[in-house]
């Protein structure tokens, strides 16, 4: 009877310690207030997601090698607090992919996000020089056609560079993580 009381004991120690890690000391444990005091410009999606941008990044699968590498240009417009953002990428596969946001910004900084692919709405926060946005993104039928939970983190560089960082989970465990700079296009002059 020991052994069996010993494993689950081992076996709610190790839940424990996953639950306090995911928590307090894991990449979903960020919040928005987290970033609210920081120094520097506060990140603005009317104005650092506006216009022509392009996304550069990398998909990396559940054992953390680089699944997938992507492009991606982007033409997002504002009316007020309303916008959309148009978004076409392009794949190291030869596969190309478009989504359509349809993002409403609160007063307060809260953030409500629609796509096609997006089951409901999702919702985050713009504080400080961040913005977080939770959704749940069905994948294409050829991808499986799974649900998963996305956990989307923007991070305003000085330069007005954005770092982006996703992960997607299902039934709570990260199958991928998605890695990206965007930045508006700068037009090309001509000599």
């Amino acid at each position: 009877m020991e052994p069996i009381i010993y494993a689950l004991a081992g076996a709610a120690t190790v839940l424990g310690a996953t639950w306090a890690r995911e928590r307090f000391a894991d990449f979903r444990a960020q919040r928005p207030e987290d970033y609210a005091s920081h120094q520097g410009e506060a990140f603005d999606l009317r104005r650092h997601l506006n216009g022509a941008l392009i996304c550069e990044g990398v998909i990396y699968g559940p054992t953390g090698r680089v699944t997938s590498r992507f492009v991606g240009d982007f033409l997002a417009e504002w009316q007020g607090n309303r916008g959309v953002m148009r978004e076409v990428f392009r794949y190291d596969s030869g596969a190309e992919q478009r989504r359509e946001w349809r993002l409403d910004l609160g007063n307060d900084g809260r953030i409500t996000a629609m796509a096609d692919d997006v089951v409901g709405a999702g919702s985050g926060w713009q504080k400080g020089p961040t913005v977080q946005l939770l959704y749940r993104l069905r994948l294409p039928q050829d991808a499986g056609g799974h649900v998963l939970d996305t956990t989307d983190w923007m991070y305003l560089a000085p330069n007005g560079s954005i770092m982006n960082r996703s992960q997607f989970r299902k039934f709570g465990i990260k199958v991928a993580e998605l890695v990206a700079t965007m930045r508006p296009v700068t037009p090309q002059v001509s000599a």
